[in-house]
């Protein structure tokens, strides 16, 4: 390669790398089946630890299971050069979320091993436990450790339905490691990428292969509970019934306009529901039903918090039932580091591929490692904006470029 030369990853390689490991646990319709800490995700962490070894890598384990492979800098003082992602599924998952952002890792240190580039920083590719939270929760959960979040006794007490633990189950698969959580040889990460899928429509809908995140939503989860009256359909006259299900209703529908009226960055959603007694010729007594809001700023999750309390009590009171609010889940918004945005800016402009600035909805392992490094991501399109699916998809050129952004930007903070 010529000094002037720009770097290009070998997509066919990273293509069928992503195929061979969507082996393990693969499922009739396309999809994969890789559930943390189950066999399936045991025999995905061993390949990519093989071929973390194959590249000259040195794997390490932490003790919540977080596998991280280091290629050495040429300044053994210098803090490392980060990339990642995960690895495990959802029950019907797909090829590319998550294990995108581990190969194309894994990708940029083969590559760098095929032009005997050597950087001045170390760079790692890390292997995140349990981002998915399908078998046990919290979500994120390795990263969150990393991040000092959680401590690793929490996270290796959780248990799964079955009653088995995770710190048994890391045991159990040979990834219960003694590294110690969050340390990192040299000192924290420099800076860390995440390459991904998109997981929504947005890119595909403009054509075009890169997005550029700036930041991800916020998050605040609640469950809400309306007490009414269960009574007879027919005796019951309309004036003086308490609906549980029709104050609900109306409940849903404020949810809806308190988003549209965050645009372009709020979201609300109504994804539970349950109605008490269910049935046909009973006036519901009870419905309980949860609530996701999302924003990209707090001031925006806090308006939209404020607005929720008084729309419920509102329709409550008119409705002549009562309303039980109880926050579940809180996550602060995201605002990604300035020079890491910059550089896969800079790496998108140097391959001119086309991009566009975006922000994550969705949670990422990222959005915890920015609490302790630099942080940015790269996404890419999804066909359809599908994912968590199996019929999950990607063009292998999208991939590529994915990749090839990925290099340019780690290259950038490790020179």
């Amino acid at each position: 390669m010529t000094p002037t030369a720009t770097p290009r990853i070998d997509a066919d390689r990273l293509w069928k790398s992503l195929m061979d490991l969507a082996q393990i646990g693969a499922t009739p319709k396309g999809g994969v089946r890789r559930i943390a800490l189950t066999d399936e995700d045991r025999q995905g962490r061993d390949q990519v630890a093989r071929w973390c070894r194959e590249a000259g890598l040195d794997v390490r384990v932490d003790e919540v299971g977080n596998l991280f492979a280091r290629r050495p800098g040429l300044d053994p003082s210098a803090r490392a050069v980060a990339t990642g992602s995960h690895i495990d599924t959802q029950p019907s998952g797909g090829k590319f979320d998550g294990n995108f952002g581990v190969l194309a890792g894994l990708e940029v240190m083969r590559t760098l091993n095929d032009l005997g580039l050597q950087t001045r920083a170390p760079l790692e590719v890390v292997v995140w436990t349990n981002e998915e939270g399908t078998r046990f929760t919290p979500v994120m959960m390795g990263s969150g450790a990393f991040a000092g979040v959680f401590t690793p006794d929490f996270i290796r007490a959780q248990k799964d339905i079955a009653g088995a633990s995770v710190g048994d189950e890391l045991a159990r698969i040979g990834y219960r490691g003694a590294h110690p959580c969050g340390a990192v040889p040299g000192g924290m990460f420099a800076a860390y990428f995440e390459a991904h899928i998109e997981q929504g429509p947005v890119l595909e809908a403009q054509s075009l292969p890169i997005g550029i995140v700036t930041g991800a939503l916020g998050q605040q989860w609640y469950d809400v509970t309306v007490t009414g009256m269960d009574a007879h359909a027919g005796p019951t006259p309309m004036a003086l019934r308490h609906d549980a299900l029709l104050a609900a209703a109306r409940m849903v529908e404020a949810v809806n306009r308190i988003a549209l009226s965050e645009a372009p960055h709020g979201r609300g959603t109504v994804g539970y529901l349950q109605v008490l007694p269910n049935s046909r010729n009973v006036i519901p007594g009870q419905v309980q039903f949860s609530v996701d809001f999302r924003n990209l700023s707090q001031d925006g999750l806090d308006r939209m918090d404020a607005a929720l309390r008084a729309a419920l009590a509102q329709i409550a009171g008119a409705t002549q039932v009562q309303v039980d609010v109880v926050q579940v889940v809180k996550y602060e918004p995201c605002l990604f580091d300035a020079h890491c945005v910059a550089s896969v800016r800079h790496a998108a402009e140097r391959l001119q591929l086309p991009h566009m600035d975006v922000v994550s909805g969705a949670g990422h392992d990222a959005v915890y490692v920015n609490g302790v490094a630099p942080t940015g991501m790269i996404f890419v399109p999804c066909k359809d904006g599908i994912s968590h699916n199996e019929i999950e998809d990607a063009l292998p050129e999208h991939i590529a470029a994915g990749a090839n952004v990925l290099l340019l930007a780690m290259l950038e903070r490790a020179q």
